[in-house]
């Protein structure tokens, strides 16, 4: 198993607490970002600025068993086709049957928006977030740790 993470919108906590948690689970950390960001991890995949560009080389190096953190519905449903995991930075554990509401979700905000509406943003990072993604992260990585 693997945790491979969509470094281009990964909050700085987040990433602290998945390298925290390595020492104790022992899984490969894969960090994949446009070479716009400075990110100096071992297994760091600089792409491209293109858009998608991190997301299909995240997609690319993903596996059965692996679990991919990002806060992007359209890739966590690629990664869930695949047959892994996906979290998003604030502990939401995606869902195979709830990913297509989701997407169909994104894609009406989006038409309002073209067409002038509003649609509200994401709420504020809090500390409570984190605590929800490092349970959350303990939960899946405690799900496959045969696999590591």
């Amino acid at each position: 198993m693997k945790i491979l993470v969509d470094a281009d919108a990964c909050p700085k906590n987040v990433l602290n607490i998945i390298i925290e948690l390595q020492d104790e689970y022992l899984f490969k950390l894969v960090t994949v970002s446009s070479f716009k960001h400075n990110i100096s991890l071992p297994e760091h995949v600089m792409v491209d600025d293109e858009p998608q560009a991190a997301d299909m080389a995240i997609v690319n190096r993903t596996t059965k068993g692996d679990i991919v953190v990002t806060g992007d519905w359209g890739l966590a449903s690629l990664v869930l086709g695949k047959g892994a995991s996906a979290i998003s930075p604030s502990g939401y554990i995606y869902k195979q049957g709830k990913i297509e509401f989701m997407l169909e979700e994104r894609h009406i905000k989006a038409k309002i928006r073209r067409g002038g509406g509003r649609t509200r943003g994401p709420a504020a990072r809090s500390a409570n977030d984190d605590e929800n993604f490092k349970r959350s992260l303990i939960k899946l990585m405690e799900k496959y740790k045969d696999k590591i």
